[in-house]
């Protein structure tokens, strides 16, 4: 029996918590164990204090990890839990990936302040995203529309949007369905014509590698096929150098032991998109993705990656 009070590091937001408190439920069931042995412990990032610029331009992807991992490496909580999709390719030494959840729908949402899709949006209406994924997704789709920056997390932007900061907005539906706020979703956008993020949808726990205390309590939590989704795709991320600076779309999908991946990369004005596509056995889940990269990269040849600069 578990006697130590396992302390689960997250940032603060609605989501973030939900999430922790998503881990702490799953921990709680595949262990038999009160929710007394759990602490949830609150860390602000400098991805949350950064509010008045694009995380692109103040570096990426780890400005939303960078103060838990922190945590993590000193011994102030026990393990990490995180979207998938703000988790970096390369990890601080001494840390690891230990378990994913089962991952949610990965879908986008439009949420409309009078209108109920991107295609309704009147001629040059503002569109409020902080993602350079959207933004290019969306411009594709509708080249008039005026992108602009909307930060802070779910709630900050749903007001932003009834305060007509910006006529439309769009967000991950896994994430409302977390904080039961699907029902404000206007439209569901197709996949397959506005792909996720890369990790969309899933939660991960990070922990110090060979903690043998912490290990074997998160393994049990952990949804095979979504790890081998997440292998795939963040393989094809690292072949890319995938971060906040650049457009890149795709989901692995797992029925029985093959593994199907798309990936997309964009110009960040939507107007040169290139598609991949491979697929396999689950054990080559790595490999998928990283080939993938490696061909998506030669496709697009050198001077596309020049946007990214």
């Amino acid at each position: 029996m578990q006697t130590d009070v396992v302390r689960i590091g997250t940032r603060g937001s609605a989501l973030a918590l939900a999430q922790a408190a998503e881990t702490r439920a799953r921990l709680m069931a595949a262990h038999g164990l009160p929710e007394e042995a759990f602490e949830i412990v609150v860390i602000r990032t400098s991805g949350d204090l950064i509010q008045d610029r694009p995380l692109s331009q103040a570096g990426g992807k780890g400005l939303f990890t960078k103060e838990i991992e922190e945590a993590l490496i000193d011994g102030r909580i026990d393990l990490a839990v995180h979207s998938s999709k703000d988790m970096p390719t390369l990890f601080p030494e001494g840390l690891e990936i230990s378990a994913f959840l089962e991952r949610e729908d990965v879908r986008d949402v439009f949420i409309g302040r009078s209108v109920k899709r991107l295609d309704d949006l009147p001629h040059g209406a503002k569109l409020g995203t902080s993602s350079l994924r959207r933004q290019a997704l969306a411009l594709r789709i509708r080249p008039d529309l005026d992108v602009g920056m909307f930060r802070g997390n779910v709630q900050t932007r749903l007001k932003k949007l009834e305060e007509g900061v910006a006529e439309g907005t769009l967000l991950a539906l896994a994430g409302l369905k977390r904080l039961k706020l699907e029902h404000v979703a206007s439209a569901v956008m197709d996949p397959a014509t506005f792909p996720p993020a890369l990790g969309q949808g899933a939660i991960c726990i990070e922990s110090r590698a060979n903690d043998e205390r912490i290990l074997p309590l998160v393994r049990a939590i952990h949804h095979k096929a979504t790890g081998i989704a997440l292998t795939c795709e963040r393989a094809f991320l690292a072949a890319l150098d995938g971060s906040c600076r650049t457009p890149i779309a795709g989901q692995a999908t797992v029925e029985g032991d093959r593994v199907s991946f798309t990936g997309m990369i964009l110009t960040p004005d939507g107007r040169e998109t290139h598609e991949i596509s491979g697929e396999g056995g689950f054990a080559e889940a790595a490999k998928i993705g990283a080939d993938a990269g490696a061909r998506i990269r030669e496709k697009a040849g050198s001077t596309f990656f020049q946007a990214w600069e």
